[in-house]
């Protein structure tokens, strides 16, 4: 029966006349052409999703770049200002080194003055004794003691001798008190000037080691942030790997777009992590509940209008569209590699289960938070753990 159903097809309609063989020809050849165009035109979706995909990477790589350059330049600021600050250390810790070595001077000069001062004290408490027995014999004597020393003199010729030897010897005690007095003034004052030296040294001493201390903790700071920004350069030259990985399987994908038997697409070839701070809002509005706050201290609580479209942040796929409580009508999307936004409190759901989302489509509208008021409940995961959304959204 095949063989004869097709021999009747391919004979010629005899309402054909002679061009019968030619149209049966045209009408196999536009229905083969229609059979090959369905997967076709099927791909053309792929192809635009995968060339909007590739350009986005692109696109992110070259802001990746921009951040290694901008954290290349800020690490090269930063290590020149240590450079700075490890001269400004050094010379610091010399002139504490010299402060202290002054300072350890006017300690041994102080001890040394102390020690004089003492010893004549020692001398004056040692000879007041006597210098007060001959104070007190020339009060006797008194301003006629010239007149006495000549009365009790025999010897007239020994008077002038005795005279002078009276004033030589009055002289030599007043000049001997009067040089201790000095003396002890002297020490006293000098030992007033190297105290209020020791004292400014002191303080002197503390502002140096202020001076230092805030050097150090500066040139700590900076290589902390030396570290920080190695950490980041790391994070971005893994984030460009990932990405160049991802753009890689695009081009194979374009290349095999159309081929007889393409491989399907990854549902979802850009990771999440590259894309931190860059990501789109999933809706316009405020936060009014922040991560770590909060009964839902997981995510974001935004305040936005009733019926507000709510857009996809990256590409994924759907992994829970429906109720769930607490959450009210609930979206979930996985993005892979254990990485899920969360959408919840919506007023509608326009997204199924294992439906394939791209950045920015609308996968329902806002609804009323547990509360009463407009708005939407936001989660982000990353390696299955909760995360700040805002260190991941975009900034405004």
């Amino acid at each position: 029966m095949a063989s004869r159903f097709s021999e009747v097809r391919l004979k010629p309609d005899p309402t054909d006349g002679a061009s019968g063989y030619g149209v049966s020809a045209f009408r196999w050849t536009m229905l083969a052409l229609l059979v090959c165009s369905v997967p076709l035109a099927a791909q053309q979706p792929d192809r635009a999703r995968t060339e909007a995909l590739a350009a986005r990477a692109g696109e992110r790589l070259q802001a990746l770049q921009r951040e290694a350059d901008r954290l290349a330049s800020q690490e090269s600021s930063v290590l020149a200002d240590l450079e700075k600050l490890e001269i400004d250390r050094q010379l610091k810790a010399e002139q504490l080194k010299q402060i202290d070595a002054e300072a350890a001077k006017v300690a041994r000069d102080l001890a040394a003055l102390n020690t004089r001062l003492t010893s004549l004290q020692g001398e004056e408490a040692a000879a007041r004794p006597e210098l007060r027995a001959r104070l007190v014999e020339l009060y006797k004597l008194g301003e006629a003691r010239y007149v006495r020393v000549l009365l009790s003199t025999r010897d007239l010729r020994r008077v002038g001798e005795a005279t002078r030897t009276v004033a030589a010897l009055a002289k030599l005690d007043r000049d001997r008190i009067a040089a201790h007095q000095r003396t002890v003034a002297d020490l006293q004052t000098t030992r007033k000037t190297l105290e209020e030296r020791r004292r400014r040294l002191a303080s002197v001493r503390g502002d140096a080691q202020m001076a230092q201390t805030a050097v150090e903790r500066a040139a700590a700071a900076r290589n902390a942030l030396v570290h920080d920004i190695d950490q980041r350069r790391d994070l971005n030259a893994q984030w460009a790997g990932e990405l160049q990985a991802a753009q890689q399987k695009l081009q194979a994908a374009l290349r095999d777009v159309n081929a007889a038997n393409p491989e399907p697409a990854t549902l979802n070839p850009l990771p999440l992590k590259p894309f931190k701070g860059d990501l789109d809002w999933p809706s316009s509005g405020t936060v009014r509940g922040r991560f770590g706050r909060g009964a839902r201290a997981n995510g974001l609580e935004i305040d936005t209008a009733d019926g507000a479209s709510v857009r996809a942040v990256h590409d994924g796929v759907v992994a829970f569209a429906g109720l769930f409580a607490g959450f009210g009508n609930l979206v979930i999307v996985d993005h892979g590699a254990q990485a899920f936004t969360l959408y919840g409190d919506l007023l509608e759901v326009a997204v199924a289960r294992g439906a394939r989302v791209d950045r920015g489509q609308p996968i329902g509208s806002a609804g009323a938070t547990p509360s009463g008021v407009p708005g939407l409940y936001f989660e982000l995961r990353v390696d299955g753990q909760p995360v700040d959304p805002l260190q991941w959204l975009r900034k405004e």
